[in-house]
């Protein structure tokens, strides 16, 4: 009987201890490997909305919650988030105490190497099929977790990164890979299939997200009928491609509400709306409040300091 690999105790404590380590404050905290982050926070935070990168993220303690449209993934030490393509989110931290913080692996995925491993190994090409979610959970087995924790012990030794880095990187990708669910990931990189096309079709909305939606010229660009776009788009995002532009476009509006001295029409107007009002009313229900109240309110988070 084939059983199941089940995450060491004594790998996920080393992870925590590392990142514990080379995160001593809460927030996002970059290495100087390329594409690995490590985060921490110590408290439970509010919901936080933001278009999630393809990424490997490993909790090493704590849990967090991520919602993808109506959709709800919770994870913690148990299992990992994989995303494959870019996807707004809300993503929230739901256990983390100063004693006990949430702590994280990120490493972020390029699908240009995911098809590199995948030819290298001689994997085989996913069956045809309908494209999946861009976003899963899975549990990690002992040997991904081994190369993992020496991509991040590099850390305390920088000057083996450049040569031993990659390494560990292509052996993690592997391991992905060749999981339960890595057909998912792989389907991605694949060439002509579905679901590349449907991430071809996301990164044309992400440069065009302001410009007026017509799906006949996505369907022409990416190959597909107009028909066949919308089954596909919504398998692989759990949206429309008009919702998915929505999320876009109010993200951005955010952004600029809080970077930028703008008022809430500007805003609205850079990022493709005409209406003001209809700004106003989309804006709040994904917010929960109208701009210029969301942006304080936001201010005023920002302005509390963080617990030590």
């Amino acid at each position: 009987m084939t059983m199941t690999p089940q995450k060491d105790p004594m790998h996920m404590a080393e992870l925590a201890a590392v990142i514990e380590r080379f995160a001593p404050r809460d927030g996002v905290h970059p290495t100087a490997v390329e594409r690995m982050s490590l985060i921490r926070a110590s408290h439970p935070n509010e919901p936080l909305h933001a278009v999630h990168q393809p990424a490997l993220c490993i909790i090493a303690q704590g849990s967090k919650r991520v919602m993808l449209g109506e959709e709800v993934y919770r994870y913690d030490a148990s299992r990992y988030l994989v995303v494959s393509v870019d996807l707004p989110v809300t993503a929230q931290v739901v256990q983390a105490t100063p004693r006990a913080p949430y702590l994280c692996f990120r490493l972020d995925i390029d699908p240009g190497e995911i098809a590199e491993v995948s030819l290298q190994a001689g994997l085989p090409a996913p069956a045809q099929r309908t494209p999946s979610r861009g976003l899963f959970l899975d549990q990690a087995c002992p040997r991904m977790l081994d190369a993992v924790l020496r991509l991040v012990r590099l850390l305390d030794t920088p000057e083996d990164i450049p040569a031993l880095a990659p390494l560990a990187v292509r052996e993690i990708l592997y391991r992905l890979l060749k999981s339960e669910h890595g057909w998912q990931l792989n389907q991605i990189a694949t060439a002509g299939s579905q679901a590349q096309r449907i991430a071809r079709a996301i990164g044309w909305l992400k440069e065009h997200f302001a410009e007026p939606l017509r799906i006949e010229d996505i369907a022409r660009k990416v190959h597909m009928s107009t028909s066949s776009l919308h089954h596909h788009f919504k398998a692989v995002t759990a949206m429309s491609p008009l919702q998915y532009q929505k999320q876009l476009r109010l993200q951005e509006a955010r952004r600029l509400l809080l970077s930028e001295d703008v008022d809430a029409a500007t805003a609205g107007f850079r990022v493709g709306y005409e209406s003001p009002s209809q700004f106003s009313r989309e804006y709040s229900r994904l917010f929960g409040a109208p701009p210029a109240r969301d942006v304080r309110q936001l201010r005023q988070h920002l302005e509390v300091p963080l617990a030590s």
